[in-house]
């Protein structure tokens, strides 16, 4: 069963993803999104489901259409009666009719039954109607669970492709650092084998190398890692994509929307409340088994027999003719109103109206505690979403001063003016604060993101991007 976290389950972290092909096609939100719909295997499902429910909306309507049954039988044996008493139990009995007489015979002709029976429970306290109701609640819960689940998507698949847009730059801030340790060794080697500086320096400078080199396998490994789980949530094995990357380098213009969750709009709040509903009609229903039920009934029958009527005195008045036999002679209707009223279904069905009030007092309990969640989610989006707006403002800064820092310790230790330590500690310093600006450029829109999530509206969301 969905539960209110599940919305923000991929926003915890953001991990790197790998390098676009040369002939990646270009993936806008909307595009990833429209196909992760169409694609996804439990929006398919439950599309399925909710057709069936609609299919099962229309059986129940047809359950109230009267019983029209028609039959015919053309049958060949022996009609010897006997006076006394029996029962067809299981409908092991055999229907033949015919005079008692003193002894045995074999005599045998054809017999034929054509029957038209209808039957109709017109009036069942409201049984059907409220039998309607239910399929109809069902559909209306199916419904808003593709609703929900086609929501908590689109939460999921944007929050992936944020992580894959924050990946590409994390990436390529790791292509410049590599490419600072490299130009920073290659002088180092110079310099130490011109012997102006130690040998041990262009070790050092080698090994910082080395730690970069490592660094970007290490996210080119997480980056397929990430990138096949985009392909899962879009339903689609290319994982070659060259992403979007102009709508994240700006702030959202809406950021502090009104932050009042509307419980009669949220998809998933809307579905707990259905599961409420569905309860509280089957416990309905089910009490409507207390009451009787009234049925009109009509039947017309025909019926041919191979025994003449003075069989009883002449037992050779019959004929083994088949076309005698199953000509109907004999006719007879029937029509009538009926009540039938089980009064021991009232101690049967009496714990189970308990046991559905029970259900539908724990459902409530859930829907109440989803509430609650997405309360304190909206809370945290907004905590959030204004952290990462100061960190969006104060990450330029960090890169600036850290750029600089980096610029004065390379010139100081080309001319002999600082050690190798500092240079190595600088040059953390300014990859550190390029990492941290690219997460921080898509930490606002994952807080918005969340936000969007926790507030049941997505639009809130997409109509920035």
């Amino acid at each position: 069963m969905p539960k209110p976290l599940l919305f923000v389950i991929t926003l915890c972290g953001i991990l790197t993803l790998s390098a676009p092909g040369a002939n990646a096609q270009m993936l806008k939100l909307k595009d990833a999104i429209g196909t992760a719909l169409n694609n996804y295997g439990s929006i398919k499902a439950k599309g399925n489901y909710l057709s069936a429910s609609a299919a099962g909306v229309q059986q129940a309507r047809r359950d109230y259409l009267p019983n029209l049954s028609l039959s015919a039988q053309q049958d060949y044996g022996t009609i010897n009666g006997q006076n006394g008493p029996s029962y067809g139990l299981g409908g092991l009995g055999v229907a033949s009719s015919g005079p008692s007489l003193d002894r045995q015979n074999w005599n045998a002709a054809f017999g034929a039954l054509y029957l038209a029976n209808v039957n109709w429970d017109f009036f069942t306290f409201g049984r059907i109607r409220e039998k309607i109701k239910v399929a109809q609640t069902i559909l209306k819960r199916d419904e808003n669970d593709l609703a929900q689940e086609k929501f908590q998507h689109e939460i999921r698949v944007s929050a992936t492709y944020l992580n894959l847009l924050a990946a590409q730059r994390l990436r390529r801030s790791q292509e410049r650092n590599l490419d600072r340790a490299i130009t920073f060794k290659n002088t180092a080697v110079i310099r130490a084998t011109n012997g102006l500086i130690a040998g041990v320096d262009s070790s050092l400078a080698k090994a910082e190398v080395s730690s970069a080199k490592i660094a970007l396998t290490k996210a080119k490994d997480l980056e397929q890692e990430q990138a096949n789980r985009l392909g899962v949530l879009m339903g689609i094995t290319v994982t070659d994509l060259v992403l979007d990357t102009a709508s994240i380098t700006r702030v959202p213009a809406v950021l502090y929307a009104d932050s009042m969750l509307n419980e009669n709009a949220h998809p998933l709040l809307k579905y707990y409340r259905n599961r409420v509903e569905l309860s509280n009609e089957q416990a309905k229903l089910f009490r409507k088994s207390y009451y009787p039920t009234f049925s009109l009934f009509g039947v017309m029958q025909g019926r041919g027999s191979g025994f003449s009527s003075a069989y009883a005195q002449n037992q050779n008045a019959f004929t083994q003719n088949y076309g005698d036999g199953i000509n109907p002679v004999r006719g007879n209707y029937l029509v009538g109103v009926g009540m039938v009223w089980n009064l021991t279904s009232i101690l049967r069905t009496h714990p189970q109206v308990r046991a559905q009030e029970y259900l539908s007092k724990g459902l409530q309990n859930e829907y109440e505690l989803a509430g609650q969640q997405l309360q304190a989610q909206v809370a945290i989006a907004d905590t959030k979403l204004k952290n990462a707006v100061d960190n969006y403002n104060e990450a330029p800064v960090q890169v600036k001063a850290a750029s600089e820092a980096y610029l004065q310790k390379n010139t100081l230790y080309k001319n002999g003016l600082s050690t190798i330590v500092d240079l190595t500690q600088a040059l953390y310093t300014l990859n550190r604060a390029e990492t941290d600006r690219d997460i921080a450029y898509t930490n606002v829109w994952q807080a918005l993101l969340l936000k969007s999530a926790a507030l049941g509206n997505f639009d809130l969301f997409i109509n920035e991007f």
